[in-house]
C-alpha cells in the first residue's frame, strides 16, 4: 500500500477539483449531451441520473466543499488499552487501500463517490455504465489536473473502461489489488458483482420504502409527506413505493380520497390492495409479488393493515431495508415501530427523502448500503475506513 496523504494535501486536491469543475463546466455539459443524445432506453429513472444539469454540478461542488470542511477520519483512536506488562495497545482507524466503484447512469457519482473515498485516504478505481463514458471521461480527466496540480500521482483517481466481459474477468481475477468493492445500481449490477467479486462487497441495495399512516397521524401530514417522497425524485433509492394504512384510521375514506387527489396531480399509477380496490382511478394488485417491488417510476401501492404489528411484519417481510416512516402523533407507538423496523433509516412524521449523506450531515455518500456489516445506510467519510492496532513495546515476549 501506498504512503497515506496528509489531510492539508488531501484537502488541496477537493479545492483544485471545484476549480477544475467551475472552469470546466460548459465541456462537461456538452459531453453530458452527447450522452443524453446515444441513450435508447425508455427507463425514465435511468434518464433522470443520467443527465447533468446546472443543479447537479453545483451538487456537485457542494458535496466536495462540505468534505474540505470535514475532519481527518484516519488515525482516530477508537480503543487504548495498557497491558499489565506495559505494553501500550491502542486501535485507530486506517484506510482501506484501494476501493472499486462500480456505478450506472449516474456521473455525479464520479465526483461524489471519488472525493470520499479519497478524502478517507483511498486510491478509487472507478467503472462507469457505457451509457455515461463521456461525462465520467471528462470528470476523471478533472480529477487528474486537481491531483497533478497538487504533484500528487495521477493514479490515485483512475478509470476503468471495461465492457461487461472484462469487468467479470477483473471482478474474478483483479490485475491489482483491490479491498472493497461497492456497486451502486439495480439489483442485476448487485447480483453480478456479488457473483464474480473475491474481495468483500459492500451492497448498496434497493429501496422499496413503505410508510406506515397510524390512527393517530396529523392526516395532512401525512399526505404531504407520501406526495414528497414519492414524486419528488421517482430515480432515488430514497422514494417511497408503499403506503400501509391503519384500518381504525379515523376520517380513513376522506383521507384516502384526498391522497389520490393528490398522487393523480403528478400522473402516479396507484395500485390497491382489496380495501381498496373499489376505488376509482386505482387498480387493484394482480399479484403480490409486487409488494417486493422497487418501482423508481410514478407508481405506488396503497394497502390496509389491521396493527402496528401487521405493519411492521409487512415492511419487514417485503421491505428492502433502506428506508421506513411512521405518521403519527403517538410517541410510544413510534418508538415501537422505529425500534421493530429492521431497515437502515427509521423515520417518525418525516419524509424517507431525507435518507442521504449529505442531508445526514456526512458531506456526500459513497453509497447507502442495505448490509449490515460493516455500515449500514448513507456510507460517508467517516465510515470508508478499516481499523489497525497500534502496539508499542519495549521489548516485552510471551
Amino acid at each position: 500500500m501506498s504512503v497515506i496523504l496528509n489531510i492539508d494535501k488531501r484537502n488541496a486536491v477537493l479545492k483544485s477539483m471545484i476549480e477544475w469543475i467551475k472552469k470546466e463546466e460548459s465541456a462537461l455539459l456538452e459531453a453530458n449531451k452527447k450522452d443524453l443524445e446515444a441513450y435508447s432506453g425508455d427507463d425514465i429513472a435511468m434518464y433522470d441520473r443520467l443527465k447533468v444539469d446546472d443543479d447537479k454540478i453545483i451538487g456537485m461542488i457542494k458535496s466536495l466543499k462540505e468534505l474540505t470542511l470535514l475532519n481527518d477520519p484516519l488515525n482516530l483512536e477508537r480503543f487504548q488499552f495498557e497491558h499489565e506488562n506495559g505494553l501500550q495497545i491502542s486501535n485507530r482507524t486506517a484506510p482501506f487501500g484501494t476501493v472499486l466503484i462500480i456505478y450506472e447512469s449516474r456521473p455525479d457519482v464520479t465526483i461524489e463517490a471519488a472525493g470520499i473515498a479519497f478524502k478517507s485516504g483511498n486510491r478509487i478505481l472507478l467503472k462507469g455504465g457505457k451509457e455515461s463514458l463521456n461525462s465520467n471521461l471528462i470528470l476523471v480527466d478533472l480529477w487528474h489536473k486537481a491531483l497533478r496540480d497538487n504533484q500528487v500521482d495521477s493514479d490515485w483517481v483512475s478509470y476503468l473502461q471495461y465492457d461487461r466481459s472484462e469487468t467479470q474477468a477483473f471482478l474474478e481475477n483483479p490485475i491489482q489489488k483491490v479491498d472493497l468493492i461497492v456497486p451502486r445500481g439495480g439489483e442485476k449490477l448487485i447480483d453480478f458483482v456479488k457473483q464474480h467479486a473475491t474481495c468483500p462487497v459492500i451492497v448498496s441495495g434497493r429501496g422499496n420504502n413503505f410508510v406506515y399512516i397510524d390512527a393517530e397521524a396529523d392526516l395532512q401530514m401525512a399526505v404531504d409527506i407520501i406526495i414528497n417522497a414519492k414524486t419528488t425524485k421517482i430515480s432515488a433509492c430514497n422514494s417511497l413505493d408503499k403506503v400501509l394504512i391503519a384500518a381504525d384510521l379515523p376520517r380513513k375514506q376522506q383521507f384516502v380520497q384526498n391522497l389520490l387527489l393528490e398522487l393523480q396531480k403528478s400522473k402516479v399509477e396507484i395500485l390497491t390492495d382489496d380495501a381498496f380496490s373499489a376505488l376509482e382511478g386505482t387498480t387493484p394488485i394482480k399479484d403480490e409479488s409486487v409488494w417486493i417491488e422497487e418501482f423508481l417510476d410514478y407508481k405506488i401501492v396503497l394497502g390496509q393493515v389491521a396493527s402496528l404489528k401487521e405493519a411492521i411484519s409487512k415492511i419487514n417481510t417485503f421491505g428492502g431495508g433502506h428506508s421506513a416512516a411512521i405518521i403519527t402523533a403517538n410517541e410510544e407507538t413510534a418508538a415501537t415501530f422505529m425500534n421493530s423496523v429492521d431497515s437502515a433509516a427509521v423515520y417518525h412524521n418525516a419524509s424517507t427523502r431525507f435518507t442521504d449523506g449529505g442531508q445526514f450531515g456526512l458531506g456526500g455518500e459513497l453509497a447507502i448500503s442495505t448490509d449490515k456489516l460493516h455500515q449500514r445506510g448513507p456510507i460517508g467519510l467517516q465510515h470508508l475506513v478499516t481499523n489497525k492496532w497500534f502496539v508499542k513495546g519495549n521489548g516485552q515476549i510471551r
